[in-house]
């Protein structure tokens, strides 16, 4: 078996084409893989960051609207206060005004009970002279 010396330099060279190949394809996936989790972690990363900032905003305007209701709510009650210190105040001077209304009704009343009793009281001393 005479093996010439260009066969074996043919099937070298066949053999080395695909294990270059296989190599060139490994390194090609691995550059694949290496930019694909480089740009999963940029995007990611920018992801984040938005979802903070969106974060912030809500949390900013939620404080602005809580902050807003506590001013209304302060006022709502600003004003009932002073609206029952005014109705307040009105049933006072109502009610002292039905007090003296009262009191010169009762007044009156006594004049009235006192004169009478004194006219029967001068009726009875006349009887009885």
């Amino acid at each position: 078996m005479r093996v010439s010396l260009k066969a074996i330099l043919a099937v070298v060279l066949f053999s080395a084409v695909p294990a270059a190949l296989a190599q060139d394809a490994a390194t090609d996936t691995k550059k694949a893989a290496d930019k694909t989790g480089h740009e999963t972690k940029v995007v990611a990363k920018d992801t984040a960051k938005g979802t903070d900032k969106a974060a912030k905003a809500t949390g900013h305007e939620t404080k602005k609207v809580a902050t807003a209701a506590g001013k209304d709510t302060e006022k709502a009650a600003d004003k009932t206060a002073h609206e029952t210190k005014v109705v307040a105040k009105d049933t006072a001077k109502d009610t002292d005004k039905a007090a003296k209304k009262t009191g010169s009704v009762v007044k009156k009343g006594a004049e009235d009970t006192g004169h009478g009793i004194k006219k029967v009281g001068e009726k009875t001393a006349d009887a009885v002279k």
